[in-house]
């Protein structure tokens, strides 16, 4: 019931304002030991995926926080995992502001932030701070390239990326889905996946050497995708023996939201419109792998059955993001329950 409240505090700012705020706001709360006031705990649901043990199978979509500093104040939301990032090997501004537009009347939102954050060094340092991966707190990190790193050459920030958090990281998501980078979806197709998952996976498997530790990575893919490119990135999946894929980020579509206020704003359109479109990419990704590759579903998440018809549609996991911003803390239990439910419909009876 205070979330509501608190909403229209913050809708009645600018909206990236009202983002530094409020996980600022929620970090406070967590020191303080008063963040059981917003959150209620999601059941739990332990599942394995990608060789993890998660204690519920809910996750905040990277985006939300992208340097990880407020790690143990959105774990302490109830989720079972959250992701951090989309971070880049040399800190960035990201796009000019504003870049973050509320279109409430169709729960969702755009945004170009254009991976604006610290670098890679800056976030490392936060999540060494953190408690939450320190108590077994399953945590990724979403790694992306630099704006003026040409695109022929994004495998080389990916790479520097993928060395530097491998040791922090419980799993990293590889970004090649924003549609705020440029030319970026263009790693999305052929030989350019190609080339970017080869040579990933033999990174990631010298650097499990090294370690003694195997840490798995998930490819996040956009929702603009025909059935060809579908059959494509589930084919190089299968071939390069990646560990998941995060099915799906930011549309470029604005079937829904083009006649409202901000509907027309460039950038990534995220919240209730996408939920469709997201859902029919996850579902023909499912079918393509066959349950070879374990998918998170994320995208238009807004109230529990949605998070419920993901994993009906072959999704492991689940995130969320701007259903979060619109629904709050409240939406992370009612998604453990909705998920937990769907998935034991889904276990084969034993006799």
């Amino acid at each position: 019931m205070l979330y509501p409240l608190i909403r229209k505090f913050f809708f009645a700012l600018d909206a990236e304002t009202a983002h530094g705020i409020g996980l600022a706001g929620m970090s406070f709360l967590e020191s303080a030991g008063l963040l059981g006031l917003l959150a209620k705990p999601a059941p739990a649901c332990p599942v394995e995926v990608m060789g993890l043990r998660f204690p519920n199978p809910v996750g905040l979509a990277a985006g939300l926080d992208k340097n990880g500093a407020h790690i143990d104040a959105l774990a302490g939301l109830g989720f079972g995992f959250i992701e951090i990032g989309t971070i880049t090997p040399r800190p960035q501004d990201g796009n000019p502001k504003p870049r973050l537009f509320r279109i409430p009347q169709a729960q969702a939102i755009v945004n170009r932030m254009g991976f604006n954050n610290a670098g890679v060094d800056a976030l490392l340092a936060n999540v060494r701070f953190a408690k939450f991966p320190k108590h077994g707190g399953i945590l990724g990190i979403n790694i992306g390239k630099n704006a003026t790193t040409p695109i022929e050459k994004a495998a080389d920030d990916y790479l520097i990326c993928l060395d530097k958090v491998y040791g922090d990281a419980s799993y990293v998501a590889v970004n090649i889905s924003s549609p705020n980078t440029r030319n970026l979806r263009e790693l999305q197709k052929d030989e350019a996946l190609d080339d970017l998952l080869s040579r990933l996976k033999a990174r990631q498997q010298a650097l499990a050497e090294q370690h003694g530790r195997y840490v798995p990575m998930a490819l996040k893919i956009a929702p603009d995708l025909d059935d060809a490119q579908i059959a494509t990135i589930a084919d190089a999946l299968r071939r390069h023996r990646f560990d998941g894929v995060i099915a799906t980020n930011t549309t470029l579509s604005r079937e829904g939201v083009d006649h409202l206020p901000n509907g027309n704003e460039g950038g990534g359109l995220s919240g209730a419109p996408v939920f469709r479109k997201s859902t029919d990419v996850q579902h023909k990704l499912a079918t393509a792998l066959a349950g070879e590759v374990p998918i998170i579903g994320v995208g238009g998440i807004l109230k529990g059955e949605d998070a419920a018809e993901k994993i009906r549609a072959g999704a492991s996991l689940v995130q969320v993001y701007s259903g979060f911003i619109y629904r709050g803390p409240e939406l992370v239990a009612e998604m453990g329950q909705a998920v937990a439910r769907a998935l034991a419909e889904k276990k084969p009876v034993t006799t």
